[in-house]
């Protein structure tokens, strides 16, 4: 008996569209519009990505049911909320961070934000083949891997010694290493999947 090749891939995909409005029944979407884009996005602690890429808000799979999300960025106050997530469902996440005491400027003056680098300085930059891979600079975290990752954007720090680590939006230990900043020179933390 002969089976005909279509036959079976329709099998296939059916069996595939079947496997995948299973997965919905168990998941939903988190969709954020957050100021500033940049902040970095933590569900129940894990950092999933920044809140927008280039003033999009970003939309991330997440299981159905409650969650704490947090939101992270350095100039601004730290926010925690829950969220309940529905099956197949999309729960946006509407929020303006509030800036960190020291760092509030009125949005016309928004340029001013930043307090005025006190140097020497050095730059670090990361290298991650994940863009979205968080920073962590003496365990705060700092931005995503691709904010820092070209010869014109890096982070600037005093000279001293720092541990730096990237982990990516997958997950697992990610990569760790203490360097060593010096007044006007340049170090590049390059994670293990990036060598």
């Amino acid at each position: 008996m002969r089976i005909n090749p279509f036959a079976g891939m329709g099998a296939l995909l059916l069996l595939g569209t079947a496997i995948s409005l299973l997965g919905q029944q168990h998941s939903g979407y988190l969709k954020t519009e957050v100021d500033p884009g940049r902040a970095g996005v933590f569900i129940d602690g894990k950092y999933v990505g920044p809140a927008g890429n280039f003033g999009v808000g970003r939309k991330y799979t997440v299981a159905a049911g409650e969650h704490e999300v947090k939101l992270s960025e350095p100039r601004y106050k730290d926010v925690v909320t829950k969220v309940t997530i529905q099956p197949g469902k999309t729960t946006k996440l509407v929020e303006n961070m509030t800036w960190a005491p020291g760092y509030w400027f009125p949005p016309d003056r928004l340029w001013e934000a930043l307090p005025p680098a006190r140097p020497p300085f050095g730059t670090l930059r990361t290298i991650c083949s994940d863009k979205f891979a968080a920073v962590y600079v003496n365990g705060m975290f700092v931005g995503h891997a691709g904010e820092f990752d070209n010869r014109v954007e890096g982070l600037l720090l005093n000279p001293g010694t720092y541990t730096v680590k990237i982990v990516p939006v997958s997950g697992g230990q990610g990569h760790e290493e203490q360097v060593q900043i010096e007044a006007h020179k340049v170090v590049i933390v390059r994670s293990q999947d990036s060598r």
